[in-house]
């Protein structure tokens, strides 16, 4: 069942990764067709689009710690004996779910810092760009989670997108 809850959070990260990718694509267009063919840049267009990027890289950045598409030292890991090899994957994914809880940790404290400040050039608080750090950061210790309970029974993590 917690597999089944983290493969649907995986799958709607990717999905929302996706359509927010999508996005900066239609704002960065609707910038230049602004820009050049109506002689008028809507200001609001960059602002948005790089506030999405962020969206898009935190919701990627954990479906990829889920799939396992982090970076590892596998070709290290599989010299050592096999009692070993499950200590040091248990080890890592102990590490990187700290590091998830960090960034929690880390971006909450920037994004209450930030929160009453206004954005320039969106009607959103100037905190809103560390809540992707905070997202993130959580799912990562979810998606760590998980991993180390599949470990634990022997079974391996299916990517959401199989």
């Amino acid at each position: 069942m917690f597999t089944r809850f983290c493969a649907t959070v995986s799958k709607l990260s990717l999905i929302l990764a996706v359509v927010g990718l999508l996005a900066v694509v239609l704002c960065v267009q609707w910038q230049v067709i602004g820009r050049y063919v109506l002689n008028d840049t809507p200001t609001w267009a960059e602002a948005l689009a790089m506030l999405l990027v962020l969206f898009v890289t935190a919701f990627g950045l954990a479906v990829g710690v889920r799939d396992a598409g982090h970076i590892g030292l596998e070709s290290l890991v599989v010299l050592l004996p096999d009692a070993w090899q499950r200590r040091i994957e248990l080890l890592i994914h102990f590490l990187v779910g700290l590091f998830g809880a960090l960034m929690v940790y880390g971006g909450q404290l920037w994004m209450l810092a930030k929160w009453d400040e206004k954005k320039p050039m969106l009607p959103v608080p100037d905190g809103i760009d560390y809540l992707p750090v905070v997202i993130a950061g959580a799912l990562i210790v979810l998606f760590s989670i998980e991993h180390v309970v599949a470990l634990l029974r022997g079974k391996k993590v299916e990517p959401a997108w199989n």
